[in-house]
């Protein structure tokens, strides 16, 4: 992708003392390899398969790690005021979580659309939530939060104490498996792979990081053609935590200048993605937790055949009925032939 100079990118000592900052509020995922029929059937014998399994990280989702290093680095001024997020679910989350943990008052807007489950969860860590229509609303809602109350506002993806914090989700995976040939990481806003990307590129500039998108909420791919951060309103994904009305600036710098392609997928790839993990590694993911699994076994199959793969699975807060819901719908496009076997 294109060089950008205009924002600098967090170097391993920023992202190593990031790490030991937000260690006692942050687990460090598992990885596991995925072998069997099911990888072979579709990416051949020769490929292997590992996840990170970020949903098993505190809050449910890799945004914890983002919204502790922010909030840890508030002023006792900052922290005594507290904080605002706008979110569809798993960033309201995990920013009460990271509220709680260092005891600072959180006022959260959500959007009425998120899944019951994180709503519940969200309140139930003691954040106060104010509920908008649509993510535009939501966003101009927090804007007025922040302005009156003087509360300091927590972004979901951008910035660079974002993406120096995923980046120690992306260093674990390379600490764990040796010699990797690919990553591939969902993108939303981009803040989660913006971090993978770049830790990366420091470490194993040879590895390759496929970003995916669903195709109802294709932000950064229209970012990337038209080469800087955009918005779009036509939003429409099974995959809500994947579905941001917009980019940002560093964020996207971040993922220009190291991601090596970002692909799409459908929302019957994510189903049916879903599907399989069940069915076959026994996880309940959330949608987006499956957009990696729909990619490498869809729009990358090729291009990850006889390589060594981490699918980035990132996260699981989706209600029981939801999940019936996705699960259904998944087998209905295996069953049409979505995501068969070669």
């Amino acid at each position: 992708m294109t060089n950008s100079n205009e924002h600098k990118a967090p170097t391993l000592q920023d992202i190593n003392k990031c790490a030991e900052r937000i260690a006692p509020y942050v687990r460090k995922t598992p990885t596991f390899e995925w072998s069997g029929d099911t990888v072979a059937s579709r990416l051949g014998k020769d490929t292997e398969v590992h996840l990170k399994l970020e949903l098993f990280q505190r809050t449910g989702t890799f945004k914890a790690r983002a919204a502790i290093n922010n909030i840890l680095a508030l002023t006792d001024e900052q922290k005594a005021i507290g904080i605002t997020a706008m979110s569809a679910g798993n960033h309201a989350i995990a920013a009460a979580y990271a509220a709680k943990c260092i005891g600072v008052s959180a006022k959260l807007v959500m959007q009425e659309s998120a899944n019951p489950a994180r709503i519940a969860a969200a309140r139930s860590l003691g954040a106060e939530l104010v509920m908008a229509k649509d993510g535009p609303t939501g966003f101009a809602m927090v804007e007025e939060i922040a302005s009156s109350e003087g509360r300091t506002f927590i972004h979901p993806f951008e910035g660079p104490r974002v993406t120096e914090a995923t980046a120690t989700c992306g260093q674990e995976i390379l600490d764990s498996i040796a010699d990797l040939d690919a990553i591939v990481v969902p993108i939303g806003g981009g803040g989660l792979c913006s971090g993978i990307a770049t830790i990366t590129k420091l470490i194993n500039p040879s590895c390759k990081v496929y970003g995916v998108e669903p195709i109802g909420a294709a932000v950064m791919t229209h970012s990337l053609q038209a080469g800087s951060a955009q918005t779009i309103s036509d939003l429409n994904t099974i995959a809500d935590s994947l579905a941001p009305p917009m980019t940002t600036p560093y964020c996207f710098a971040m993922c220009q200048r190291f991601i090596d392609e970002v692909v799409l997928v459908s929302d019957d790839e994510i189903a049916a993605a879903a599907s399989i993990l069940f069915d076959h590694m026994k996880l309940a993911v959330e949608p987006a937790g499956a957009v990696s699994t729909a990619a490498a076994f869809g729009p990358l199959s090729r291009k990850l055949a006889g390589k060594r793969v981490a699918l980035l699975v990132c996260g699981a807060n989706i209600d029981a009925d939801g999940f019936h819901q996705l699960i259904q719908r998944g087998q209905s496009a295996l069953q049409n032939n979505i995501l068969s076997i070669n």
